[in-house]
């Protein structure tokens, strides 16, 4: 795989903010308000900082070893067969994972604007092009998350500032008293969402600094973190707790109740759907760049791009299992997937770091140059 121009750290900033938002934003308040009532805004704060523990831990794996890839270090840390047993699961929960948020995106277009198209139809759009889109190299992947950044990250912003002459603040009373439950129920409930910090893994070894991305990861997270917490609050705030537990989508409906100064917009529900959709689109894209990549330096090719298609099928496939809404959220699948991906994508990589230390294992990379 060729890389003509390294990776920046603002772009790989710019790639692990737009890897986090989209999987989540709209049924996060929900799932926040479910688990810890007016107490959501503190647990996603929370939930937030035990995010950067876990991309911590990614990080420092990539930092120790820089030229190396994660399928090299895990093979040198825990061995070669448990190395590649990790790498195989976290490839299964990639693919589980990205067909969930596709069904999701489709069941949201749908719902919302395609009213007579069939899910199958827009599921296959949005992941043909991102099939289509891993066929390049890791640089172009950095140059479209750059270009995507500010499309996601800015109209979310305004569209929060905009709603906050509408707050209730009521609504956010009692704020701290939040039961010790309460918080492991909210802190794995969005865990989940940060799931695509995973594509650290990958850029690191393509970083022109390799040096600063530890920066780049804190600024990307924080950004992403914050995002979340902002939309959790204004979705709180507006509609109240006990409101918001019956919405499908309450980031949806909260911009689609706000409006613009002079009339210039009546309401900001379809430019937050448009910038939902670029979020989900450089989401499904990270999963499946993560996914071609780590399949390539798994099976030792030079081309990343005879798995693009390969894996269309089986994302697709996945996506058409639920029945219905209720079991894209609610059904063992998810369940199943979002805990494996805590476990194998998020706290795994810790357990790598301990391993790491207590082997007396480099810090600072060695050994063969990443392909």
């Amino acid at each position: 795989m060729s890389n003509s121009r390294e990776i920046t750290a603002v772009e790989a900033a710019a790639i692990l903010i737009n890897s986090v938002l989209g999987i989540g934003i709209l049924n996060m308040p929900r799932f926040m308000v479910e688990a810890a009532g007016t107490g959501a805004p503190i647990v996603t704060i929370i939930g937030v900082l035990f995010v950067f523990i876990s991309v911590w831990g990614i990080t420092k794996l990539g930092m120790s070893f820089p030229t190396q890839s994660i399928v090299q270090y895990s093979e040198r840390i825990i061995g070669k067969w448990l190395g590649r047993a990790y790498i195989f699961i976290a490839i299964i929960v990639f693919i589980f994972a990205a067909g969930l948020l596709l069904r999701e995106f489709s069941e949201v277009l749908n719902t919302a604007v395609l009213f007579e198209t069939p899910i199958e139809v827009s599921a296959l759009v949005i992941l043909f092009l991102a099939a289509y889109f891993t066929r390049d190299s890791l640089n172009t992947f950095a140059y479209i998350h750059l270009f995507y950044a500010p499309f996601i990250f800015i109209p979310g912003i305004i569209i929060a500032a905009l709603s906050i002459p509408k707050y209730n603040y009521l609504y956010l009373q009692p704020l701290f008293r939040v039961e010790v439950n309460e918080w492991f129920t909210g802190i794995t409930s969005m865990a989940p969402m940060f799931q695509g910090v995973f594509v650290l893994t990958i850029i690191i070894p393509f970083m022109k600094q390799p040096g600063l991305v530890m920066k780049a990861s804190f600024w990307g997270t924080a950004l992403a973190g914050g995002v979340y917490v902002i939309t959790v609050i204004s979705a709180l705030a507006i509609a109240g707790p006990e409101e918001l537990k019956t919405m499908m989508w309450p980031a949806l409906e909260h911009a689609r109740s706000v409006e613009v100064p002079g009339n210039f917009l009546e309401r900001l529900g379809i430019v937050f759907l448009i910038t939902w959709v670029i979020a989900v689109f450089t989401t499904i894209f990270s999963y499946y760049m993560i996914i071609v990549n780590v399949l390539r330096q798994l099976f030792r090719t030079q081309d990343h791009r005879m798995f693009s298609f390969f894996l269309f099928p089986l994302i697709f496939g996945v996506a058409m299992i639920p029945e219905n809404v209720v079991q894209l959220y609610k059904g063992e699948m998810a369940k199943i997937v979002n805990w494996m991906g805590v476990m194998f994508l998020m706290g795994f990589p810790l357990l790598l770091v301990i391993v790491m230390k207590l082997r007396g294992l480099p810090l600072k990379g060695s050994g063969k140059k990443s392909d």
